[in-house]
């Protein structure tokens, strides 16, 4: 296989949540001291200086040389990050899954905190709230105005205090408050169910420490329920990515043995490698590997993958690696073209850099990075089509955004057109939403699922509503 890197590390979280994780390549030092622009350090030294001694008030020297280095590093492109003590410990929380809170999913409706699930077994959960509930304060906080992030950074805290939280539920129509006591939280990125005899609905949101375990799990209880599966949809929508090690599991479950599942290209040696679908390159040391308890019919059962914009770096690679065995049918919109290598290097216990060292390439060799998975069927979000598909940000958006490696780029006026017309629907919907009630977003996995009901149709051999507005973004190029 030539140089095989060790996948120990972490894989990053795409543009649209900040963080993901993949392989811990060795340090290779390149540069002798004297190959170092020491002009330029000497400038440096002499604005810190300067800094130091002329600023209008005191600067404290270690809060310097971290925004320098943070600056330096950020200067490079959107996922490369300096981490400080709290950056770092949020970065470890994300990969882990495992956090502090009150452990319910989210989302956001109204500009209130809409929660789509309470975590089984959870503080929330054994407090009895539900699906649907919105939280209107957070200890007496109103959560109107605050961002989701703002109002996920108030519910958490430390073990073992406590959080009030205002809970309105539209069913019974009435307010009351909820105590509850935080804990540490495992979230659970599996999600299924069988939608109609025969055919079942898997859903990955993130691949984490306990992703392959779970995805075993629920494969486990699936066919419990139903042994003659005719389909399967693995749905990716809005998975922002993960570990590496996960992704690469999860395509080998469906894959054959040794087949391709990803390809990292880099400056340095060890980015250069070829992930397989063999145990080798996704088991870590001394464990059972987790798929041989997965049915052999899983091999070879019907699959359709759904995808969006959301859809990021390891749901990419899962979408590119079965797209490109003909394994299963990628349904949905193009995905946000997260195709970049970060490797994670710690500098001391409460700080690590995070750094772009690669691409990655589907199993034909298609550049992901800035272009993303194309589907096999375009599909629209509802029945009525897509209002605002085209102001959803994709990499190739992002300012300094790393280029896909086949070939420079060129501004897509046709892309530019897109977001333009999206953006006057979007003031016009606006100005109605005062006097028209704002429908809120589907929840995937229900009955009115649109794209899921297309999915199941394909598999099911009968006619799918393909989308008749949406086209490839392409990625144009120019040789020189």
């Amino acid at each position: 296989m030539g140089t095989k890197l060790k996948i120990s590390g972490w894989i990053a979280l795409g543009a649209v949540a900040g963080a993901l994780a993949t392989m811990q390549l060795q340090a290779t030092a390149r540069n002798s001291v004297s190959a170092l622009p020491l002009e330029e350090l000497q400038q440096l030294a002499s604005v810190f200086g300067m800094v130091k001694s002329d600023y209008v008030e005191s600067v404290d020297e270690k809060k310097l040389i971290t925004d320098a280095i943070s600056g330096m590093v950020a200067g490079l492109d959107p996922h490369s990050q300096y981490f400080d003590k709290k950056s770092w410990k949020e970065f470890r929380e994300g990969t882990t899954g495992r956090f502090v809170g009150v452990g319910i999913e989210i989302g956001m409706e109204d500009g209130l905190v809409k929660i789509v699930s309470p975590i089984e077994g959870s503080p929330a959960f054994r407090a009895g709230l539900k699906s649907g509930d919105l939280i209107t304060k957070i200890d007496e906080v109103a959560v109107k105005g605050l961002t989701l992030d703002q109002a996920v950074k108030r519910m958490r805290g430390e073990p073992g205090t406590k959080v009030q939280l205002m809970i309105f539920r539209k069913a019974e129509t009435r307010s009351f408050p909820v105590t509850i006591v935080r804990e540490e939280i495992r979230t659970v990125s599996v999600r299924a169910k069988v939608i109609e005899p025969g055919y079942a609905w898997l859903r990955v949101s993130q691949f984490q420490d306990r992703t392959v375990e779970d995805f075993v799990k629920k494969l486990e209880e699936l066919y419990a329920q139903d042994p003659s599966m005719k389909g399967i949809v693995l749905d990716l929508r809005n998975d922002p990515g993960g570990l590496l090690e996960a992704s690469v599991a999860i395509s080998s479950a469906f894959l054959p043995n040794e087949a391709t599942v990803v390809s990292t290209n880099g400056q340095i040696a060890e980015s250069k490698a070829i992930f397989k679908a063999s145990p080798e390159f996704y088991m870590r040391r001394g464990g059972a590997d987790p798929l041989k308890r997965l049915p052999e019919a899983l091999k070879s059962v019907p699959l359709v993958v759904l995808v969006n914009e959301g859809s990021a770096s390891a749901s990419e690679i899962v979408a590119g690696a079965l797209q490109d065995n003909k394994r299963a049918i990628v349904m949905g919109a193009q995905t946000f073209g997260k195709g970049s290598v970060q490797t994670v290097r710690q500098l001391s216990p409460d700080t690590a850099l995070k750094i772009t060292t690669a691409r990655y390439y589907t199993p034909t060799g298609k550049s992901i990075q800035a272009k993303g998975i194309v589907p096999d069927v375009m599909l629209d979000e509802t029945a009525e089509g897509n209002l605002f598909s085209a102001l959803r940000p994709r990499e190739a958006d992002l300012e300094k955004h790393l280029q896909s490696g086949q070939g420079a780029e060129k501004k897509d006026e046709a892309r530019e057109k897109a977001r333009e017309e999206a953006r006057k629907k979007l003031e016009e919907e606006n100005v109605k939403k005062a006097t028209t009630p704002v429908k809120p977003p589907v929840e995937f996995g229900s009955a009115e699922d649109f794209q899921l009901m297309q999915a199941i149709n394909r598999l099911k051999g009968k006619p799918v509503l393909v989308s008749k507005s949406m086209a490839e973004r392409k990625v144009e190029t120019e040789t020189n």
